[in-house]
């Protein structure tokens, strides 16, 4: 007796839905993970982020990182405030001089060339103001004022930044050799505490990039 062949095609059973649907929802549940673990690595990273490696109260520069003008060129509320609490260090006697670092990357005005004419409206000299126009990140902030201290012979610096930014700045920095320490600048307004808060959502995400891509693929040698 001889059995009958069954033809290749006749033994392929077709998906039932049930299972394609679960299939579905376990990738979806997989990707859901994965983001709020990306997100949640970012957080922890940003609270355990350390604010200076050194007890220093004097330093040799005060690098102010870059962020965008308007559509017209003037200062943002948010960069005015960060060259201010610059300028105010600078009285202080936190350091002689300030690195302004950014290049025009939200528009066609360099950021650091908007953030000395707004030091120099406020007092500071020109001779103690040091432009760096080409960084496109915060990386290359650090990075690039990093050479210009190297020029120098300058080891150390207060690093001023908006709060939301801080965190992440501090891990970019805690990577370079020099010594430094993070002051944040005080929020515009009191009724900014939106803007803030976008922010700081905003940042979380550029540190889940930083941690997961740019540490590793954006290469600078100061």
């Amino acid at each position: 007796m001889t059995g009958s062949r069954v033809h290749p095609k006749a033994r392929r059973l077709p998906i039932p839905r049930r299972s394609r649907s679960v299939w579905i929802a376990q990738l979806s549940a997989a990707f859901i993970a994965l983001v709020l673990s990306l997100l949640a690595w970012a957080i922890i990273a940003r609270r355990l982020a350390p604010t200076s490696n050194t007890s220093l109260n004097r330093f040799d520069a005060i690098i102010v990182l870059g962020t965008p003008t308007d559509s017209d060129g003037n200062p943002t509320p948010v960069q005015l405030a960060t060259v201010t609490e610059a300028v105010h260090e600078y009285e202080r006697g936190a350091a002689p001089r300030l690195i302004l670092t950014g290049a025009a990357v939200a528009n066609e005005f360099v950021e650091a060339r908007v953030m000395a004419r707004t030091a120099q409206a406020q007092g500071i000299p020109e001779s103690s103001l040091f432009v760096e126009p080409e960084a496109r990140d915060t990386i290359h902030n650090a990075c690039y004022a990093l050479r210009i201290m190297k020029t120098h012979e300058w080891h150390s610096a207060e690093v001023v930044s908006a709060a939301p930014h801080e965190p992440r700045s501090a891990l970019i920095f805690s990577r370079l050799p020099m010594d430094w320490r993070m002051h944040a600048a005080p929020p515009p307004t009191p009724q900014s505490a939106i803007q803030s808060n976008s922010a700081a959502v905003l940042e979380v995400l550029k540190t889940v990039r930083y941690l997961v891509w740019s540490r590793q693929a954006e290469h600078c040698e100061p």
